[in-house]
């Protein structure tokens, strides 16, 4: 199989910024949309997996990620943009369809993506992060601050700068320890007592070496985790933006897969949208769900012959 020396790294303009985008393989093209706190990297395993069964991956640095451009404004960061960067980047690579796959915060813009744009998307497949329809009453935010209070991570992250100084504090490469240790359904909190100690030893998990971690810390020491981090503030604007799409649905097709450990799939009134048909009403296109035992939220990387397996027999139904 095709390794990471395989993969080919270029910048292109996209929607105002420069967008760094790893390409691998020849064939009908296949969009990967990483998630937080991560890179094109976590794609690795199914780019050499795709490359080497004919599909053309294509993973970009989301913008504030990476080698991409982190532009400073907070309000830079709605869904909005992020979906724009992406239709601007299938332009500039004259892609006028793909097949798509997202994960964790790439899952969220997928959906956005295919509730946009369904035009330019022949298939998608979704890891750990089940389509959120606009609830018209109650804003994200504050949604999530009444279901687990000032303390679960979403609320901690909404402080500009606030967070920014703790993970300085311990330092990127302590911070990523943390994030890709942790294998939980529980919430996660980030107590503002302290999260962690600098002086703290934490393990990586079996799926990430060291030599992989340095990697991510490297392009995070460059861009820095405002960006990323600003997804999560714009949460409550982009939930006004998308005001005309309530109660639109996601019509292509769709599989999702989610780990039974996975924190996200303990949200309140996540199981029982996905098992009794709320799901399958807001996606009327979903063919398949795939609920992983003993997996966590790093599904890919944690699964990567598995997780690639099922991407690819389900979009090759459709090449």
């Amino acid at each position: 199989m095709q390794g990471i020396e395989c993969v080919k790294h270029g910048m292109v303009e996209a929607n105002g910024i420069k967008m760094h985008v790893a390409e691998q393989g020849e064939g009908p093209a296949v969009l990967l949309i990483h998630g937080f706190p991560q890179i094109w990297y976590s794609w690795r395993h199914q780019m050499a997996g795709l490359a080497a069964r004919g599909y053309h991956a294509i993973a970009p640095d989301l913008r504030g990620y990476g080698d991409t451009e982190a532009p400073q404004p907070v309000a830079s960061y709605t869904a909005l943009h992020l979906v724009g960067d992406l239709i601007a980047l299938l332009d500039a690579l004259k892609l006028p369809q793909v097949f798509v796959v997202g994960h964790d915060w790439g899952a969220i813009i997928s959906w956005y993506l295919c509730l946009f744009r369904p035009d330019r998307i022949r298939a998608l497949v979704n890891l750990s992060v089940v389509f959120m329809p606009r609830n018209p009453v109650v804003p994200p935010v504050k949604y999530f601050r009444v279901a687990y209070g000032d303390e679960f991570y979403v609320d901690r992250f909404q402080e500009p700068g606030a967070i920014e100084e703790e993970f300085a504090r311990l330092g990127t490469r302590l911070v990523l320890r943390k994030f890709y240790s942790r294998h939980s359904p529980d919430p996660l909190y980030i107590p503002k007592s302290g999260w962690v100690s600098p002086s703290d030893r934490v393990e990586l998990p079996p799926w990430l070496s060291e030599q992989d971690l340095e990697y991510c810390a490297s392009k995070f020491d460059k861009s820095g985790f405002t960006g990323p981090i600003n997804y999560y503030r714009c949460f409550d604007l982009t939930w006004e933006l998308i005001a005309p799409w309530t109660g639109a649905q996601v019509k292509v097709p769709t599989k999702f897969i989610v780990g039974d450990e996975d924190l996200t799939y303990y949200f309140p009134g996540v199981k029982e949208y996905i098992h009794k048909g709320g799901f399958k009403r807001d996606v009327p296109f979903l063919r398949d769900v795939v609920i992983m035992s003993g997996v966590g939220h790093f599904i890919q990387e944690e699964k990567p012959r598995e997780i690639t397996d099922h991407i690819y027999d389900f979009i090759k139904t459709f090449s």
